[in-house]
């Protein structure tokens, strides 16, 4: 990536986005009728699918959550041999497991374990925040309660801009970036891992960056959410 220009002098990024500025997003509920809930999401050419089932378990005050990543082998470039249960796959699963836990009401399903299965199809940047955001959608559609939404996005920091939503080839470039999950309402961070050092006089603008983003994906899911209800209530005849 060396001469790269991630950021030109007019402001523009690679893609022709300004700085702060989303790929193009497009998502789904309800994708699988024998789910107990589903969604499918599209940031740029990032593209998940999440789906959510439930069994029983033994604790008596709340469920568990467990949350499990895989990618598919044609998902990069580079052809996986072990695309589900290798390293990347189970710190994945464990940091979408702890930002549930973070949003999900547990204690109003005890003795039991809600299963979110994650998968990414293909892969361009912003993969954790794609997960997130499709396991959100699953979630709702199984009807789950929890405490807000939960909308995640990337953010790194070029040329002294912070840049939102980073695609590969602006991952790749290797400078600071933070992936950010958030409850919007209340401003709550479920998740915040950074991947490279960043100095601390920049980091509240790169947090920032990545909060916004965060709060203009949820403008974008709670449409789709309410698309959805609406779709169903016609169907249903109400």
């Amino acid at each position: 990536m060396a001469g790269l220009e991630l950021l030109s002098d007019q402001g523009y990024r690679i893609d022709g986005r300004r700085a702060g500025e989303l790929r193009k997003i497009q998502a789904r509920m309800g994708v699988f009728a024998q789910a107990d809930g589903s969604a499918y999401i599209e940031q740029g050419n990032t593209k998940a699918l999440a789906i959510r089932g439930s069994r029983s378990r033994a604790l008596p005050d709340r469920a568990l959550v467990n949350c499990q990543y895989s990618s598919a082998t044609f998902s990069t470039g580079e052809r996986k041999r072990r695309p589900h249960g290798d390293r990347k796959s189970c710190e994945m699963g464990l940091q979408l497991r702890q930002t549930f836990e973070a949003a999900i009401l547990t204690q109003l399903h005890p003795r039991s374990q809600i299963d979110i299965y994650v998968q990414v199809l293909q892969a361009d940047g912003g993969t954790y925040a794609a997960c997130v955001n499709a396991a959100t959608l699953a979630v709702m559609d199984a009807g789950i309660p929890m405490r807000d939404f939960v909308c995640a996005c990337s953010a790194g920091f070029v040329d002294g801009t912070a840049l939102a939503d980073l695609s590969h080839v602006e991952e790749a470039a290797g400078g600071p970036q933070l992936a950010l999950a958030l409850l919007p309402a209340s401003g709550q961070i479920a998740l915040l891992e950074m991947d490279s050092r960043l100095h601390e006089d920049h980091l509240e603008q790169v947090l920032e960056a990545a909060a916004q983003a965060a709060r203009d994906v949820h403008t974008l899911l709670d449409r789709v959410v309410r698309q959805h209800v609406q779709e169903a209530s016609i169907l249903l005849g109400d």
